[in-house]
């Protein structure tokens, strides 16, 4: 068996920094709709750092920065407004 070092992919990179952005930026106390936009721009950011990686990479990665900035919903209350957008993300990135 080979000893060798373990190369993170490039969505791994892509989702790591993701991930770096969001826990230095605040954003996870934004309402949902600067949320979005703050990740859309974010997307944009990412795609030009990662261009190696697909359309379809780049929609899961969208996808796990979204759930990640979601706000836990205290148990008995829902947004069904924030619900509902996050279910059109998802139907929109195929994901069901």
């Amino acid at each position: 068996m080979g000893k060798g070092k373990y190369e993170p992919t490039a969505f791994e990179h892509a989702r790591d920094e993701l991930f770096s952005h969001i826990q230095r930026c605040g954003v996870i106390e934004a309402d949902f709709d600067q949320r979005a936009e703050w990740l859309d721009e974010t997307m944009e950011y990412l795609t030009d750092r990662y261009p190696e990686l697909s359309n379809q990479q780049i929609g899961e990665l969208k996808q796990i920065g979204l759930r990640y900035c979601n706000t836990p919903i205290p148990h008995g209350e829902t947004d069904a407004r924030e619900i509902e957008e996050y279910q059109k993300v998802d139907e929109a990135a195929g994901v069901a």
